[in-house]
């Protein structure tokens, strides 16, 4: 199973005590995990054995096929099967959505193996896994190499740019002002074009220990935007290899002292932000946006020995992506899936 680091870290454990309710446990969980984990996508659920069985049940759960629709029609038929039909009907009923921004598809399917336990304990592990559902089973049966088919294209909706950009306003990120930045409205989406900085944890790390210490910054963030990424090697003719966007809430505790101190407009990346890191965006008149990709070149500009980690400069065209947190304090983190919940449609 290919897996990426936001869905991996929002893995939760417990015990609880024999009496306790599961699902309630897991309904709560699933609340508090915010949309790092990139929904809609599976909740893989282990129950019994011990702490490390519990978890790597979970994981193993994960890899089963998706079956939900097909158990709905059928209807379930015993205890397990009841408990991911209610797990997917209530965590689909909060109205979290694709990406946290609100919807009725939180989870595709609720996925859970079970095993016998001590009887004063119920060992209970969480894993969610992504959207991007990818895992592959074969066997090395030592006939030769292995010939796995990719995935038709078709297979997924036409993208049309154009379309996008009938309801976008178009920002030039090389000509920005704070006032244009303050103008943004939570849930407005924007076509990005222009010079951008890059940067994730170690390269926010290094920043923030060198301002504590007075050192003069590699690079100006005056009037900037830092987009939250590690991108790949390119291969061939590419500017870049992948480069989509790390978990935002990683890089909270930076966000105050890259907008007090370095004159930084915005942050680019994915899922919702913490309540201090939005109350920061509207008292330094910032915004935080989501992203897609449309980058046209790349150079390392800071911290080479860093790898992938290091400060590069992005130049995009048209990057559609919508504001999350604006300048005034509104998160469509938080407003999103509330009405959603509140409609009735969930």
């Amino acid at each position: 199973m290919a897996k990426g680091g936001g869905a991996e870290n929002k893995s939760r454990f417990t015990v609880l005590n024999p009496s306790d309710d599961v699902v309630d446990w897991v309904l709560r969980q699933v609340e508090m995990l915010g949309a790092g984990w990139c929904p809609p996508g599976l909740i893989g659920l282990g129950v019994g054995g011990s702490a490390e069985k519990a978890m790597l049940m979970a994981k193993e759960a994960l890899l089963e096929p998706i079956d939900m629709s097909e158990l709905l029609e059928r209807g379930p038929g015993n205890p397990e099967e009841d408990m991911r039909v209610a797990l997917y009907e209530k965590i689909n009923a909060l109205g979290i959505g694709a990406q946290g921004l609100g919807g009725l598809t939180t989870v595709v399917d609720v996925k859970l193996k079970t095993y016998p336990t001590h009887a004063s304990a119920k060992p209970i592990g969480l894993i969610p896994q992504c959207a991007a559902d990818r895992h592959v089973t074969f066997t090395l049966d030592g006939a030769g190499a292995v010939e796995l088919a990719p995935p038709s294209l078709q297979d997924w909706p036409e993208i049309v740019l154009e379309k996008t950009a009938l309801a976008a306003r178009r920002v030039n990120l090389d000509d920005l002002t704070r006032d244009e930045v303050a103008s943004w409205q939570s849930g407005e989406r924007l076509l990005l074009s222009g010079r951008m900085l890059t940067g994730r944890d170690a390269a926010h790390k290094r920043l923030c220990d060198m301002i504590a210490a007075g050192a003069t910054l590699p690079v100006s963030f005056q009037g900037r935007f830092i987009y939250y990424v590690g991108p790949v090697d390119p291969v061939g003719t590419e500017p870049v290899g992948p480069a989509g966007p790390t978990t935002a809430n990683r890089m909270d505790k930076f966000t105050e002292i890259m907008l007090s101190r370095t004159g930084l407009y915005g942050m680019i990346g994915k899922a919702e932000r913490g309540a201090e890191t939005v109350a920061a965006i509207a008292r330094h008149r910032a915004a935080a946006v989501l992203i897609s990709k449309a980058i046209k070149s790349s150079r390392l500009v800071a911290f080479e020995d860093l790898g992938m980690e290091a400060i590069h400069e992005f130049e995009v065209e048209d990057m559609p992506v919508t504001v999350a947190a604006d300048a005034v304090g509104n998160s469509i983190h938080a407003t999103g899936p509330l009405r959603w919940r509140r409609s009735g449609r969930a």
